[in-house]
């Protein structure tokens, strides 16, 4: 007991409590990561042929490009309805934050393919929208709305829009607002006092946002292939493709690693210019 003791003392004791953690990391998480990785290198035998199929192929690259774009598209559309959001959330008293916010994180509480089947039901061609838009006598026929890159944005920033509603909530709820008011007594208009002070401090919770937005869209799945069509397959369809029907597990795994590497990449762009603990509202 005394050399356990003994042993426990010179490692740490907080050290010591990691360790469960640490041991779940390798489970699930950095064993799968390696197997991949060495998979794609490996399968059948060791080649880069993979990789080099995945490069020389334009239809893959033009697949990747189509992911970066809805990606982005999402990104932007979910800070652009998000931002007011998180600045009514800021403004309202207390009881009525706590109700919008209900409101806001309702979405985590509903099933992902609930979500997806029920803009499947609104956006199809009898769904809801096409009655309503004939019924106000604006269209004389439906209207498709499903399937199409329209549908796989709407979808996508419905998913993530609390993400940026919190990122940006976390940042502007700190702003002393003595600031706004100062730059108001000096003479600013309001469009001069947000754009000029309010806007810049808000840039950290901006940025934490779009970065959490933007790498969880380049692996998104279900949304694009319910509500998408052929010419909207994102990297992670193409992975399950290559996965459950061509069993094609080397160029599978390589795809997989490249889109790691894309979500690294990002990651080192954010940390080296903002830093990283800004995603939950340190300061850099």
């Amino acid at each position: 007991m005394k050399a356990v003791a003994y042993w426990i003392e010179q490692i740490g004791f907080h050290r010591l409590l990691l360790a469960p953690a640490l041991a779940f990391l390798l489970v699930v998480f950095i064993y799968p990561i390696s197997f991949v990785l060495i998979k794609s290198f490996i399968d059948p035998v060791p080649t880069l042929k993979h990789y080099v199929h995945f490069f020389k192929n334009p239809a893959y690259f033009k697949v990747l490009l189509i992911t970066f774009k809805i990606s982005f598209t999402v990104t932007m559309l979910t800070l652009f309805l998000g931002y007011p959001t998180a600045y009514l959330l800021c403004r309202v008293s207390d009881k009525t934050r706590n109700f919008l916010m209900i409101l806001v994180l309702i979405p985590f509480w509903t099933s992902l393919l609930v979500r997806n089947y029920a803009w499947m039901v609104f956006l199809g061609r009898e769904g809801v929208l096409n009655r309503i838009l004939i019924g106000l006598g604006l269209i004389e026929s439906p209207i498709k709305f499903l399937h199409t890159t329209f549908a796989v944005n709407l979808g996508m920033a419905h998913m993530m829009l609390p993400f940026m509603i919190l990122a940006l909530f976390s940042v502007m709820k700190g702003i002393d607002l003595g600031l706004v008011k100062a730059a108001s007594s000096l003479g600013a208009n309001p469009f001069q006092t947000f754009w000029r002070v309010y806007f810049p401090l808000t840039l950290p919770g901006v940025a934490a946002g779009c970065l959490l937005v933007f790498i969880f869209s380049l692996g998104f799945f279900i949304t694009p292939s319910l509500l998408g069509g052929r010419t909207d397959m994102m990297i992670s369809m193409l992975i399950e493709i290559q996965v459950s029907e061509l069993l094609n597990w080397g160029f599978a795994s390589a795809l997989s690693v490249i889109l790691l590497v894309m979500t690294l990449i990002l990651f080192y762009i954010y940390n080296r210019f903002l830093g990283l603990d800004r995603l939950w509202g340190g300061a850099s």
